[in-house]
C-alpha cells in the first residue's frame, strides 16, 4: 500500500528527545499527550507544526488497540479514502476499498515513522491531577511529572460492558469480550451466542456465521445503513451531501447523539450490507433484548419484530435523503429498487433454555464505558464523561481528543480527529506561558471531512 509522504516533518523540538521511561520523572513540559493512537499521533504532528514542545505517553505500543483489540477478519466499515490523518491522507491503490487490520496497523506505523513524534511507550498515566499553581501533575509508572497544558487522547472507548444478570452463566460456558475476540476457532465447538448487534456485534456474528458456526445472535438497538445505492458507496453520499462536515451543535439530536450505537455494515469482501433477515433465513437463530438469566434459562423481550423493522427504517431513511438530494442536483445515476425484507419471526422467543441447546460460548458486543477516574479534575457529568466544548473543558490547559462526536461524526476516528487536532494545537498555542520551539509553520493539511 502506497502512503503519502509528501510533507517532510518540521519544526521539532530542540528539547533533547526521551528515549525512554527513565527520562520522564520529575521533568517538565509545555504538553503531554496521553495516548499514543491515531488521535495522539495527529496531535503530535499539528504541535509539531506549531512549533509547541511536548511529549507523548503510551501505556503499551503505538497502534496497541489496532494491532491487540481486532479479530483476524476486521476492516473498517469507511472507505480508505477517508483515512485523513494530518499531511498524512491515504494514498494507496483502493481509496474506495477497506483496510483490513494489519493495512491499518501498517498505516499507522507508516505514519509514526513520517512524523517521528515524541512518543514514550511503556508509560501508563495513573493520575492526572492540576495544583495551585495551575500545573498539571501527571502520575505514571515511570514516576511523576509536571505539564502546562494536557491532552487526554484515550478515545472514548475504554471497559467492556457485560450486563448485570440476577445468576452468572453456567462455568462450563466459555465468555469472552468482542474486544478480545479473534476468531472461532478460539471458542471451543458448538454453537455461540452472540449477545449485541452494533458494528463488533453484528459483524462477529457474521464472521462465525460464515465459518459455519450456528449463531444465536440478540438483536440490540443499532441501526444498519445500505453499504452501496444509486451507484455509489453510501458513504460517498453522505460525504458529498455535506453530512461529515455536519457540527454536534447543528445535529438534531446534539449531545445525545454522542451515545447513539453506529450503524451497521461491513467492509468485508469489498464492502456489502449485513441483512440479519438474510442470516436468520439461513439459519442464525435471532432474539429480542436479552432482560434476565435465571436457573440456566435466557429471558428476552418480544420486541425482535421491532427491531429489526427499526434498523431497516433507518437504512430506508438515508435512502430517502440521498433521492431527494438526487432530485435536488438534477443527477443522472442509475434507479435502484429499495430493500424489501427476505424474513419475518414468526414468533417471538422470550425464553431459551440451555440446556436445551449446544451453546458453549458467549461474545459479549454491548459496547464499551468511558473510564476517566484517573483524571482528577472536576470536568466531568455524574456519569463520567467529560465535559468540553469541541475538547476544551473549563479547566485551563485540559483538552480531550479522539471523542466520539466530540466535534462532527468522524472525530473518532481517521478522517476527522486531524481537524480536531489542528483545532486544539491552535488553541494550545495560543495559551500564555508555552516556548516556541521554531517557526509556526502552516496549519495542519487536513480534509474537511468526517469519518
Amino acid at each position: 500500500m502506497a502512503l503519502s509522504t509528501d510533507t517532510a516533518p518540521e519544526n521539532r523540538s530542540s528539547r533533547r528527545r526521551p528515549t525512554g521511561p527513565e527520562d520522564l520523572a520529575g521533568g517538565h513540559w509545555p504538553v503531554v499527550i496521553v495516548g499514543g493512537g491515531q488521535a495522539g499521533l495527529s496531535m503530535s504532528r499539528c504541535l509539531q507544526r506549531q512549533g509547541v514542545d511536548h511529549v507523548v505517553l503510551e501505556r503499551a505500543v503505538v497502534a496497541h488497540s489496532w494491532k491487540t483489540y481486532r479479530w483476524d477478519t476486521f476492516c473498517l466499515v469507511t472507505p480508505n479514502w477517508q483515512c485523513q490523518l494530518p499531511d498524512f491522507p491515504y494514498a494507496g491503490e483502493d481509496p474506495h476499498g477497506f483496510m483490513v487490520r494489519d493495512q491499518i496497523v501498517d498505516y499507522l506505523e507508516a505514519y509514526r515513522a513520517f512524523i517521528e513524534p515524541p512518543v514514550v511507550e511503556g508509560v501508563e498515566v495513573t493520575r492526572l491531577a492540576r495544583d495551585d499553581r495551575g500545573t498539571y501533575r501527571v502520575t505514571t509508572n515511570a514516576g511523576e511529572l509536571t505539564a502546562d497544558q494536557v491532552v487526554v487522547a484515550t478515545g472514548g472507548y475504554h471497559t467492556p460492558i457485560t450486563p448485570p444478570m440476577s445468576q452468572p452463566l453456567p462455568a462450563g460456558i466459555t465468555q469472552v469480550q468482542s474486544q478480545d475476540y479473534k476468531s472461532g476457532a478460539q471458542l471451543p465447538p458448538g454453537e455461540v451466542l452472540v449477545v449485541g448487534s452494533g458494528q463488533s456485534g453484528a459483524q462477529i456474528a457474521e464472521d462465525l456465521h460464515l465459518e459455519g458456526r450456528r449463531v444465536h445472535l440478540v438483536v440490540g438497538d443499532a441501526p444498519r445503513v445500505a453499504r452501496f445505492y444509486r451507484g455509489r458507496d453510501v458513504t460517498d453520499w453522505l460525504a458529498e451531501m455535506g453530512y461529515y462536515d455536519m457540527p454536534v451543535t447543528e445535529h438534531p439530536r446534539r449531545e445525545a447523539v454522542r451515545a447513539q450505537a453506529n450503524h451497521y455494515v461491513t467492509g468485508r469482501d469489498g464492502g456489502r450490507d449485513i441483512d440479519l433477515r438474510a442470516h436468520a433465513r439461513d439459519g442464525m437463530r435471532l432474539y429480542g433484548l436479552m432482560t434476565d438469566h435465571r436457573d440456566g434459562t435466557l429471558h428476552f423481550n418480544p420486541d425482535l419484530t421491532e427491531r429489526l423493522d427499526h434498523a431497516d427504517e433507518v437504512s430506508e431513511s438515508i435512502k430517502d435523503t440521498i433521492d431527494k438530494y438526487i432530485v435536488q442536483e438534477q443527477l443522472d445515476v442509475p434507479a435502484e429498487e429499495r430493500y424489501t425484507p427476505v424474513w419475518r419471526p414468526e414468533a417471538e422467543t422470550t425464553e431459551l433454555a440451555l440446556a436445551d441447546t449446544d451453546i458453549t460460548s458467549v461474545v459479549w458486543c454491548i459496547g464499551f464505558r468511558q473510564d476517566f477516574r484517573w483524571v482528577d479534575v472536576p470536568v466531568f457529568t455524574g456519569r463520567g464523561a467529560p465535559t468540553h466544548t469541541r475538547g476544551v473543558t473549563s479547566s485551563p490547559g485540559l483538552y480531550f481528543l479522539g471523542l466520539p462526536w466530540q466535534w462532527t461524526w468522524g472525530s473518532g476516528r481517521f478522517s476527522g480527529v486531524g481537524r480536531d487536532a489542528e483545532y486544539l494545537a491552535e488553541r494550545i498555542r495560543s495559551q500564555r506561558g508555552l516556548t516556541s520551539t521554531g517557526p509556526r509553520g502552516d496549519v495542519c493539511n487536513v480534509l474537511a471531512l468526517g469519518s
